[in-house]
């Protein structure tokens, strides 16, 4: 791959360029340039197609379409497997690197997310949000739970905990409730 240029804007090279981008976290995390990393694939109202998955139409577009469009919900359900492969695709990145008793993966908090629970109403609730990794042992994985109309907030300070900021008790001016989210850890 060295020496090749690549389109990095070109909607056919998306998934490349996310494969770069993701291969270029696990490094710095290796090679210990950071200890966190953020990965925006897109913007909220996002104009990306996805060619590579059989289709051209815009991804926000798509997203304003109605339930009983089944086409445009089942393109979705495409884009959204296109980004769970994404995100598997990280984490077999860090559980190739040994670290310490484990792997990186092990001791890794990745947090998965969308900022809105339905994008043709604007919900939010429920919004989606994976939590993988190992993160040394702080959160019980392995299990799907259900908060109810708990706005993410209450998700960000059990992060700060997680991080050793124990004593935010509040995350930003939309908080419902102080602490961190119950049944995390």
């Amino acid at each position: 791959m060295l020496g090749t240029q690549i389109d990095h804007m070109a909607d056919e090279n998306f998934q490349e360029v996310s494969r770069l981008q993701i291969d270029l976290m696990v490094m710095a995390l290796t090679c210990d340039m950071t200890r966190v990393a953020s990965l925006l694939w897109t913007s909220a109202t996002s104009n990306q197609t996805y060619p590579f998955l059989g289709f051209i139409d815009k991804h926000h577009e798509l997203s304003h379409e109605g339930d009983s469009n089944t086409t445009a919900q089942n393109k979705l359900t495409d884009i959204n497997t296109f980004y769970a492969g994404e995100l598997a695709y990280l984490m077999q990145k860090l559980e190739a690197v040994p670290e310490g008793q484990g792997t990186m993966l092990d001791n890794t908090l990745i947090v998965w997310g969308n900022e809105l629970g339905k994008g043709n109403s604007h919900s939010h609730h429920p919004i989606p949000i994976v939590l993988a990794g190992g993160a040394q042992g702080y959160f019980r994985m392995g299990r799907s739970m259900t908060v109810g109309d708990i706005i993410h907030n209450r998700l960000l300070v059990s992060l700060c905990h997680y991080m050793g900021l124990t004593d935010q008790e509040t995350f930003g001016n939309l908080d419902a409730g102080n602490g961190p989210l119950n049944g995390l850890t």
